[in-house]
């Protein structure tokens, strides 16, 4: 037998972990790097550069055909159709501070004009835009005979002078610790009230006016019992009812959202109280848990 050598029964010479490291990076014996010679590196980047590229051609044609489906001025889905539903729910300003943004608290001292700056310059920022509404070459006046036509709005008069309770010259009432609160309609795109056949023995109760058809009537009072003894006298400003000839919102440039005022005359000083507004129509659905058709605050005059 011949004789094999001393090498032959050596075995295989173990490699360091950093010797192991750059042959792995290239191997000199195979002539590859990082396991693949040059043509397989060349065939696999190959085959992932047609692969993204079908990715993304077929992601850009399925979004140009969704794109296609829709309308720029106006959602896909609307009312029951949609997340947002067919009830529109209420909205009310001056909004707290941004360091109490999920507050619904409006709380202030009427003697101390610090604590009411707040509550009158928010009031005042969220009415800009209808001041500008008088300038609106797309503003029309309405009235219930005669309706925005189209492309045009509805023109939403505001209360001036010191002669109205709720105007910005009375700093809307609260240095008199008589506060207006503003209550606002929410938008729901192509949304029309609907008259009552009946108007309901709850919202009659609590007008404070006759009852007229063609109006989104808005009620505030008491949340619980305590509240109610405690809410005092609350006034409606310009009147209680928001006109139906406000409606529908169909992304109409200009369009301003309708609202009234609310004026808690002698509400009780140094109490929270609960106020619950609502909006009443008969295709305006409620949910107190889900603030359906209504809006929830709390007011402190101290």
């Amino acid at each position: 037998m011949a004789d094999k050598g001393e090498d032959y029964y050596k075995g295989n010479v173990e490699e360091t972990k950093w010797q192991g490291f750059k042959k792995m990076i290239w191997n000199s014996e195979t002539k590859e790097c990082l396991g693949r010679t040059g043509l397989s590196w060349f065939k696999i980047t190959l085959f992932y550069i047609v692969f993204y590229a079908c990715l993304a051609a077929f992601w850009t044609c399925m979004l140009v055909v969704f794109y296609q489906t829709l309308e720029n001025d106006q959602p896909k889905w609307k009312l029951d159709s949609s997340r947002i539903g067919s009830s529109p729910g209420l909205g009310f300003r001056p909004s707290p501070p941004d360091a109490n943004i999920d507050s619904t608290l409006i709380w202030f001292n009427a003697t101390r004009n610090e604590t009411t700056d707040h509550w009158v310059k928010n009031l005042n920022d969220y009415l800009k835009p209808y001041k500008m509404h008088d300038t609106g070459f797309k503003v029309q006046t309405c009235t219930k005979e005669q309706t925005a036509s189209k492309d045009r709005v509805c023109h939403i008069p505001l209360m001036t002078g010191t002669q109205h309770p709720c105007s910005p010259e009375r700093q809307f009432g609260f240095p008199e610790g008589k506060p207006c609160i503003l209550v606002k309609m929410n938008r729901i795109y192509d949304w029309v009230p609907e008259n009552f056949e009946e108007p309901p023995a709850d919202l009659t109760s609590k007008l404070t006016e006759e009852f007229e058809r063609d109006q989104v009537y808005i009620t505030c009072s008491g949340e619980n019992s305590a509240d109610k003894d405690n809410i005092g006298e609350v006034e409606y400003r310009p009147s209680q009812g928001i006109p139906f000839m406000y409606f529908p919102f169909t992304n109409q440039p200009g369009y301003l959202s309708p609202f009234v005022f609310v004026q808690f005359s002698n509400i009780a000083k140094g109490v929270l109280v609960n106020v619950e507004c609502r909006a009443w129509a008969k295709n305006i659905g409620f949910d107190r848990g889900d603030r359906l058709g209504s809006v929830h605050l709390e007011l402190l005059v101290d």
